[in-house]
């Protein structure tokens, strides 16, 4: 039953002509910017060979990463301040100089998990880049929040969460498939379910998506 509707999900992909409706379909459930934004963010190899190298290293100015990553200052300075407008690195100012470190404490409360499990990952992870990567793809997307929102709350179904979420379900399997993919949902019988995930990193993103 689990590979027929697999199979049904894929059909819905692979027989329906996408249009712009499912970009600009409403839901009635929030869209939950804050972890899609922050997941946006570090889903980026160049980012996160950023925050690996303020992990083994702390308190580095931008020129000092540019030059140990191969990266022009202007693009490491935006990597930076992109890393801090999520919490994930915090800024102390000597004078001119600017120096970054990864945030502990002073990160919000509710982004401190995630910064310990980014931290965990790069000291005990043999690939931690490809790693976070491929955690943080789930959840890069509005809609791949709100609908594991809704398959947490209980089995759900392409039609179901077309009903839920007022969104095509054309948007619904294709979300699915990618959450599905990450390991953040199962298919079951004849519905999705949300799996207990296994891994630091995945449970801090799962956490924050149902906050």
């Amino acid at each position: 039953m689990a590979s027929q509707t697999r199979r049904s999900w894929q059909n819905v992909v692979d027989n329906h002509v996408q249009t712009l409706q499912s970009l600009h379909m409403t839901t009635t459930q929030p869209l939950r910017p804050s972890l899609w934004r922050t997941c946006r963010v570090i889903a980026n190899r160049n980012r996160l060979r950023i925050f690996g190298c303020l992990v083994r290293q702390p308190d580095q100015t931008v020129s000092a990463i540019a030059r140990r990553l191969q990266l022009s200052v202007p693009v490491a300075s935006q990597y930076l301040r992109a890393l801090e407008s999520r919490g994930l690195l915090t800024v102390r100012r000597v004078g001119s100089r600017v120096y970054y470190r990864i945030s502990a404490g002073e990160a919000p409360v509710a982004i401190q998990p995630l910064v310990a499990a980014l931290r965990h990952a790069f000291e005990r992870s043999p690939n931690p880049v490809e790693f976070i990567f491929k955690q943080a793809t789930a959840f890069t997307h509005p809609r791949r929040v709100a609908i594991y929102q809704a398959v947490d709350h209980g089995a759900q179904t392409v039609d179901d969460l077309h009903a839920r979420l007022r969104i095509s379900r054309f948007a619904a399997a294709r979300h699915l498939a990618k959450l599905e993919a990450r390991k953040f949902v199962a298919v079951r019988e004849d519905a999705c379910v949300a799996v207990q995930t296994q891994n630091e990193v995945a449970r801090a993103l799962a956490k924050i998506a149902m906050a």
